[in-house]
């Protein structure tokens, strides 16, 4: 069974930085995703299994950074310059494919969810 830890969420005021880490039980291409309440899961950044690739909403382009530590099977999402709009339950997921998805049905485990807060 795949398990995946996430964790690095809190309250940050506005143009604060954060970063959220999800440890993973294995090696596998990651995606981050985020829910506000009220909304539905959006896609954040993706990185392939080697780390060669990412992929990241347009919303959080040059702001949110995506990385992976391949020797502790960790993920990594740096967020900086964050806005009230980026509050949301952030879940880390994987995938046994190597490369980068945007969908959330193309991921096959999924993390407990962290919650980031900024606030204005």
């Amino acid at each position: 069974q795949v398990q995946l830890v996430e964790s690095g969420g809190g309250l940050v005021q506005a143009g604060g930085s954060l970063r959220l880490s999800c440890a993973a039980s294995g090696s596998y291409a990651m995606g981050w995703f985020r829910q506000a309440p009220g909304k539905e899961r959006e896609f954040v950044a993706a990185i392939s299994r080697s780390g060669g690739a990412a992929s990241y909403a347009d919303s959080v382009k040059g702001r949110f950074t995506i990385s992976r530590d391949n020797a502790k099977n960790t993920v990594y999402l740096q967020m900086n310059t964050l806005k009230p709009e980026d509050t949301a339950v952030y879940y880390c997921a994987a995938r046994a494919q190597r490369w980068v998805a945007t969908i959330g049905d193309y991921y096959d485990y999924w993390g407990q969810g962290t919650q980031v807060t900024v606030s204005s």
